[in-house]
């Protein structure tokens, strides 16, 4: 294993990791300034410019909910410092009082180097399977 797939699957479980926790802080230092989050399938939601903007745009769209977000299977291909990465995704969210989401699909990424490690610049979310289900 090359350095670039591992250092790249840590800063991915890391996002996990801390979007789950809702450490908004180390969420945001993953991602570039400048990034684009796509989201927009199925959602409705528009295309985010802007770390500050994908971050508050996650956070809102998690208030009052728990969630667990699992990646497997990177298909990782590195050309210097950016890669492309997509990642088999499955991620559970249920908010209070409210309905959960079990859903499935692919991340697709653009990743850059920079001097303190991998940054997100670009992510789009497609979707395979989403099962709703009322809690109420």
């Amino acid at each position: 294993m090359t350095d670039a797939f591992i250092e790249l699957t840590q800063a991915k479980a890391r996002y996990c990791y801390t979007l789950d926790t809702r450490d908004w802080d180390g969420f945001g230092a993953l991602m570039t300034e400048d990034i684009e989050l796509d989201v927009s399938e199925g959602t409705g939601v528009p295309v985010v410019h802007g770390r500050d903007a994908a971050v508050d745009m996650i956070r809102s769209s998690l208030t009052n909910a728990r969630s667990a977000h699992q990646v497997h299977t990177p298909l990782i291909d590195v050309d210097g410092d950016e890669a492309r990465v997509v990642w088999a995704m499955q991620d559970r969210v249920v908010w209070e009082n409210g309905p959960s989401l079990t859903g499935y699909g692919h991340y697709h990424e653009r990743w850059v180097r920079r001097d303190d490690g991998w940054r997100l610049a670009a992510l789009r979310l497609t979707r395979l399977i989403m099962e709703f289900e009322s809690t109420g």
